[in-house]
C-alpha cells in the first residue's frame, strides 16, 4: 500500500469522527443559550427567524472551542482504534514509521489551525458585535411594543411608565406619566404630552424623548431641599435595558467584538498601562487559541496510540481531560496577564509551549515504543479497584 493510500484512509479516519464530535458539542453549549433565547419568543413575542438569527450569531464563538476540542477528539478515537484493531502495529510492520503516519495529521492541523485563526480574528469579534446589535434592537423593539395604552408598565429599571393613548403608525405616546426612582428614595414624577422610544443601535442606548411636560420632585429632608416643578419642551430619559439583553450583556463594546485593526488601534491609544495590558491580552489569545490544533496534534496521536485498552469511552474522557487543562491554564494565564502580573505575550504562551514540549516527548516515546508512565498509576488504581471489589463479592 502506497503512502499516499494509506495518509487518506487516516485522513479519512479521523475527518468522520471530528464532524460528529464538531455537530454534538457545539449543539451542547448551544443548548445553554436555549432557555434564555426561548424566553425571548414567549414573554417578548420574538420572531423565531430573529432568534435563528441570534444562534448564527453564536456559533463562531463556540468554534473556536469545538473546533480544537473535535480535532483533538478525532485524533484521539482514530488512533485509538489503529491501535486496539492492530493496524497502527501491521503499519510499523510494513516499515512506516509513526513519523510518517503522522504527516497527514499535521497538514489537517494546519488546516484547523488556519481555520480557527480566521474565526478568532475576523468573524468572532464581528458575530459579536452582530449579535449585540440584534439584542439590543430585539430589546428595543420590545420595549416599544411592550407600552400598551392603560397599563403600568415596569420593564426598565427603576422606571414606571404609563401613556393614555399611542399612535401606533408613528410610535408616539399621548399624555406620559413617569415615576422615575433611579436617583434617591424619593420618586421623580414626570408628566408629558407627548413621548417616543429613540434607539442607538450603534452606542446601545435607548432614550425616551419627552415633549411639552413637567418634571415634579418632592423635597429631601436628610438635604433639606424643597419642592421643585421644572417644565421642559424636550426632555430626554436614557433607560436601561440590561434586564431584556440579559446579565452578562453591557452596553459598550467589549474586547471581544473589536476588530483586528480596531484592537491594534486601542492598543496603540491607550492611556495607561491597565487599559493597555487589557486589550493586548485579548490580541495575544486570539494568536494563541489559533495555535491549538498544532499543539494538541503532538499529545492527541501518542496518547490515541497507548489508550487503546479502555474503550472509545475512554478516549472521549481523555479528550475532553487534556483540553480541559489546556483550556484552565490558558485561562490562568489570561487572568496573570490582564492584571499585569507578567508580560501578556509570555504568559499567554506557556500553555501551548509547555503541550508543545510535553507532546513531542511524548510522540518521540511512542515512536520508540515506549510506554507512557501517564497510564500506569490509572491502570494500577483501576486494577485495586477491581480487587477489592472482587474480594467484597466473593465476602458476600
Amino acid at each position: 500500500m502506497s503512502n499516499i493510500r494509506i495518509h487518506r484512509y487516516i485522513l479519512r479516519e479521523i475527518s468522520v469522527p471530528i464532524l460528529l464530535s464538531l455537530l454534538i458539542f457545539t449543539f451542547v453549549l448551544l443548548m445553554g443559550k436555549i432557555p434564555r433565547l426561548t424566553e425571548l419568543i414567549i414573554n417578548k413575542g420574538v420572531p423565531a427567524v430573529e432568534i435563528l438569527q441570534l444562534f448564527s450569531y453564536l456559533l463562531p464563538t463556540f468554534f473556536t472551542i469545538t473546533l480544537p476540542l473535535s480535532f483533538l477528539l478525532g485524533i484521539l478515537l482514530a488512533f485509538g482504534r489503529f491501535s486496539a484493531d492492530s493496524e497502527f502495529i501491521a503499519l510499523k510492520a510494513s516499515g512506516i514509521s509513526l513519523y510518517s503516519l503522522v504527516k497527514p495529521v499535521f497538514l489537517l492541523a494546519i488546516f484547523f489551525s488556519i481555520l480557527t485563526a480566521w474565526i478568532t480574528i475576523s468573524i468572532e469579534p464581528a458575530s459579536k458585535t452582530a449579535f449585540r446589535g440584534k439584542l439590543f434592537q430585539i430589546a428595543s423593539s420590545s420595549a416599544s411594543v411592550s407600552v400598551r395604552p392603560g397599563v403600568f408598565n415596569d420593564e426598565f429599571n427603576g422606571i414606571v411608565l404609563y401613556t393614555r393613548g399611542m399612535d401606533e403608525n408613528r410610535g408616539i405616546m399621548q399624555d406620559v406619566f413617569i415615576s422615575d426612582e433611579r436617583e434617591g428614595k424619593t420618586p421623580a414624577i414626570i408628566t408629558a404630552k407627548q413621548g417616543r422610544f429613540i434607539s442607538e443601535p450603534g452606542k446601545y442606548n435607548l432614550t425616551l424623548r419627552l415633549s411639552n411636560g413637567t418634571i415634579h420632585r418632592h423635597p429631601d429632608k436628610e438635604k433639606h431641599t424643597t419642592y421643585q416643578i421644572i417644565r421642559f419642551k424636550n426632555y430626554d430619559i436614557n433607560l436601561d435595558v440590561s434586564s431584556q439583553l440579559g446579565a452578562n450583556q453591557r452596553r459598550h463594546r467589549s474586547r471581544g467584538e473589536l476588530s483586528w485593526t480596531e484592537l491594534h488601534n486601542a492598543i496603540d491609544k491607550a492611556t495607561n498601562i491597565k487599559t493597555k495590558l487589557y486589550y493586548l491580552t485579548e490580541k495575544h489569545y486570539r494568536i494563541v487559541i489559533a495555535f491549538a490544533p498544532l499543539v494538541l496534534v503532538l499529545i492527541g496521536v501518542p496518547l490515541g496510540l497507548q489508550s487503546q485498552r479502555s474503550g472509545k469511552g475512554a478516549g472521549f474522557a481523555l479528550a475532553l481531560m487534556v483540553f480541559l487543562v489546556y483550556y484552565v491554564l490558558l485561562s490562568f494565564a489570561g487572568t496573570l496577564a490582564d492584571k499585569g502580573l507578567l508580560p501578556a505575550a509570555l504568559i499567554l504562551w506557556l500553555p501551548n509551549i509547555c503541550f508543545l514540549f510535553g507532546g513531542a516527548w511524548a510522540l518521540h516515546r511512542t515512536a520508540v515504543e515506549k510506554p507512557l508512565q501517564l497510564f500506569k498509576f490509572p491502570r494500577r488504581i483501576l486494577q485495586q479497584l477491581q480487587a477489592r471489589l472482587n474480594k467484597s463479592g466473593e465476602d458476600l
